[in-house]
């Protein structure tokens, strides 16, 4: 079948279902975890062939059990998500019996456009809201992850009709095509750039449209922080997945008098966490050789620019001598914004530190660039803290710690600007994939001859005009 094919089959097996039962919810959110959790060892071997390395505990963490998360969160939560959201009405109708709600209603079928970097978990978050939500979905897989991709399509039928789920893969003329299909909702994750696209192929037809981007998420270290705490957990999100991560902290902005304290913590902890790189197990490989070339090639134009470049090699080993993608961590120095690495979002191992000389100063720094998909702020000054909390605008934001915000499953996940456009997760992610139906129930009584809507007006129309507009 085509995915037009698809899509229709989609749609009609939909409508006749109307409405969908909480039960039909949660046997297809249970299948849908069956899947995850009764595939999740082929999941990691598919994960670690797709980069060329991939830590089979990462995986477990960032891809199967944060897929399987999500999906019994929505199990514990849809019952009460599902219920009518009772409004209040103007008087005097409340008294004379007239009511008003809110129904969430599934919009249909949804299209979800999956990135390379958390193949598993971004197919599978959204498809929490979205089965939650009562709709079907259809899912194109990246190019860069053909063998996840390809696991997908092999398991899904075991565990869903084509009616209720499927996927697709190939490259960008897929990826073209599928953006550019009718759907009710459409939700994509990557790049900003790619994201426009998929802006102008949904347009045609009226297709409302999810983007999770990304940008330049940045970390300001407060004048009173913790520089071994700070520079321990930016470490920990910096190196996750080698920084292949959207809310990855993208650079640092550290006072003055203590950039020499932040490098040197940056340098201890990822040492400790990684004492060796290439034969490492719990370090990921860059997905590919055109990302990985990317990465050198901006470490060189910041080279060449004038920036000091300290690269954390702790054994000292030969990454240029060997034929692993693996890459280690590059902390710049002195980057100015003629650089790439302060313009373009970095995904990958590359930190740039630059200094300030005092809050607002940061903060006009974040504020002179395109709004970031997540902020990150270390100190444990409160008012320092509220004042960036409130002169800032970014997607979301982690307090004392990186990207951990996401994990939250009541708090919506979404960028601003470039960065995205609407959320999703938890009970946001419910009402994303949901249309809010309004409901409005009139009262016995004549009201329009009450309000003076009816004709011929006189008194009882002046009446009701004059209490409207007190």
């Amino acid at each position: 079948m085509t995915m037009h094919d698809v899509l229709n089959r989609q749609r009609a097996a939909f409508m006749a279902e109307l409405p969908v039962s909480l039960a039909v919810r949660k046997d297809r959110l249970n299948r849908a975890a069956a899947m995850i959790a009764d595939n999740a060892d082929a999941f990691c071997d598919a994960l670690s062939e797709d980069f060329g390395h991939r830590s089979r505990e990462q995986s477990m963490l960032t891809d199967i059990a944060s897929s399987i998360a999500p999906i019994r969160h929505a199990l514990k939560s849809v019952e009460r998500w599902m219920r009518r959201d009772t409004r209040p009405v103007q008087f005097p109708l409340g008294l004379l019996g007239a009511r008003a709600w809110v129904e969430y209603q599934p919009k249909g079928v949804v299209g979800v456009i999956a990135p390379w970097n958390f193949p598993v978990n971004l197919v599978m978050g959204p498809i929490a809201g979205i089965f939650a939500a009562g709709n079907r979905a259809m899912v194109k897989t990246s190019e860069f992850t053909p063998r996840t991709a390809a696991l997908f399509e092999a398991v899904c039928g075991t565990y869903f009709a084509p009616d209720e789920l499927a996927f697709f893969s190939g490259g960008a003329e897929v990826g073209k095509a599928f953006s550019e299909l009718p759907f009710d909702h459409l939700i994509f994750t990557g790049a900003t750039g790619i994201g426009r696209h998929i802006l102008h192929a949904a347009a045609d037809n009226l297709t409302p449209v999810t983007l999770e981007l990304g940008g330049k998420s940045p970390v300001i270290v407060g004048k009173d922080a913790d520089i071994a705490k700070a520079t321990e957990r930016v470490a920990i999100g910096k190196m996750l997945n080698a920084g292949q991560i959207c809310l990855a902290p993208d650079y640092m902005l550290v006072p003055e008098a203590q950039e020499q304290a932040v490098v040197d913590g940056l340098k201890a902890a990822v040492s400790a966490m990684y004492p060796t790189l290439l034969a490492n197990p719990d370090y990921t490989a860059i997905i590919n050789d055109r990302h990985h070339q990317r990465l050198q090639d901006w470490v060189a134009d910041a080279r060449a620019k004038g920036a000091t470049v300290e690269t954390v090699n702790p054994a000292g080993e030969d990454f240029a001598g060997s034929n692993s993608r693996k890459m280690p961590l590059h902390i710049v120095r002195n980057a100015t914004d003629d650089m790439i690495v302060m313009q373009e979002e970095l995904f990958g191992p590359i930190l740039p530190v630059r200094r300030y000389s005092g809050i607002d100063t940061a903060i006009a720094e974040v504020n002179r660039r395109d709004r970031p998909l997540g902020l990150y702020y270390f100190g444990p000054d409160a008012d320092e803290r509220r004042r960036v909390l409130d002169r800032t605008i970014s997607g979301g934001v982690t307090l004392d710690d990186v990207v951990f915000h996401v994990s939250m499953e009541e708090l919506p996940f979404g960028g601003i600007g470039p960065s995205g456009m609407g959320s999703y997760h938890g009970s946001d992610g419910f009402k994303t994939f949901s249309h809010a139906k309004a409901v409005f129930k009139q009262a016995k009584l004549d009201v329009a001859k009450l309000a003076g809507l009816k004709p011929p007006y006189g008194k009882a129309t002046w009446t009701s005009i004059k209490r409207q507009m007190k």
